[in-house]
């Protein structure tokens, strides 16, 4: 498994690492516990040390999965978790409501995004005590807001370093500009982005290779930022399994995106169809080509990626043992700015 520095942090981090939003089961249709740790644990022995999960997956339930996992382990693995989705919270950005089944505009939970101080001391002893540990490896925010000073979260975020309780600290969702106002408060180490060869709006339009280097990727890499790409496989639609006779369950949030449509996941076959001989170059599946891709661009370390069971896991981490050369990359590039005006991603 390769490894790659968080920033200036001194932390090592697997290239590919385990994403536990579906251990938390909300949104996902439910998720079994023994086969989220199991999933864990295979992850661990096949290399990976990153597990990233976060307060709102499964409203805590993901957290308390990945702390009886690594209970006797801790000290084999980089925790990434997560701050300022809040539920009913007094005050920030308002982004929806749910019940604990799902998204519903008269669920009573409100979900908001709030970087308040006082808000983020409380979010990190609960995930301090979920996680079963003294200490998180990672901890970011998990969307910004306007709402609070960005210096005045920075702030605490640094308070938490110097008492130990986390050791980097880290964005999601974040701009260059964001950024830049962390940086001016304080260390960052990490920024984690929606990133795939689908969802490229990191390169700021363009492909790497052709136009200098891409904006927030650029960014990113100029400042010795670590970049953790989530969904490189966008929910399973490019592992090559999910094809268009898959049937989705209602709870199931692909079963109303339309980048799950049946007609959507043709295009993606087709696309895929095109990366075979690379696939048998490297005598790799498709979902494990594709996480490679994702951590061969430039400015790109990371790539978090989601496993139900171990054997997903145990496929996953072979990514981050395949080396692509530039006449993989050549020809994987090229199938997918073909592609790129066909697919309904939304």
């Amino acid at each position: 498994m390769q490894m790659r520095p968080l920033g200036a942090s001194g932390i090592e981090a697997s290239v590919v690492g385990i994403g536990t939003w579906v251990m938390g089961g909300w949104m996902w249709g439910g998720a079994d516990e023994g086969e989220s740790i199991a999933a864990v644990h295979a992850a661990i022995d096949s290399g990976i040390n990153l597990i990233d999960t976060a307060p709102i997956y499964g409203f805590g339930h993901s957290e308390i999965v990945v702390g009886k996992a690594i209970a006797d382990r801790r000290d084999r693995v980089v925790i990434a978790t997560k701050c300022s989705m809040v539920i009913n919270a007094p005050g920030g950005r308002s982004v929806g409501r749910s019940t604990a089944a799902g998204p519903d505009e008269h669920g009573h939970l409100e979900i908001k995004i709030w970087n308040n101080p006082e808000s983020i001391r409380k979010e990190v002893e609960l995930s301090l005590k979920r996680l079963q540990t003294d200490y998180i490896d990672l901890y970011q925010t998990h969307w910004q807001e306007e709402e609070t000073p960005i210096a005045d979260t920075m702030g605490v975020l640094m308070e938490l370093k110097d008492e130990g309780k986390i050791r980097a600290i880290g964005v999601c969702n974040a701009t260059p500009e964001q950024m830049d106002a962390y940086r001016a408060a304080g260390e960052l180490d990490s920024d984690q982005e929606q990133y795939s060869m689908v969802h490229r709006k990191l390169e700021g339009g363009s492909f790497q290779g052709e136009d200098g280097l891409p904006d927030q990727l650029g960014h990113c890499l100029e400042n010795n930022t670590a970049v953790l790409a989530y969904s490189p496989l966008v929910l399973g639609l490019l592992t090559g399994k999910v094809g268009p006779e898959r049937v989705f369950g209602e709870s199931d949030l692909r079963s109303k995106q339309k980048r799950f449509s049946k007609a959507n996941r043709q295009k993606v076959a087709d696309l895929l169809a095109q990366f075979e001989p690379v696939v048998q170059k490297h005598g790799c599946t498709m979902a494990q080509l594709v996480i490679a891709w994702t951590v061969h661009q430039k400015g790109l370390t990371h790539a978090l990626v989601g496993a139900r069971t171990a054997q997903q896991a145990n496929e996953n981490a072979g990514a981050g043992r395949v080396v692509l050369d530039a006449g993989d990359l050549e020809l994987m590039n090229g199938a997918v700015r073909s592609s790129a005006t066909e697919l309904d991603m939304s």
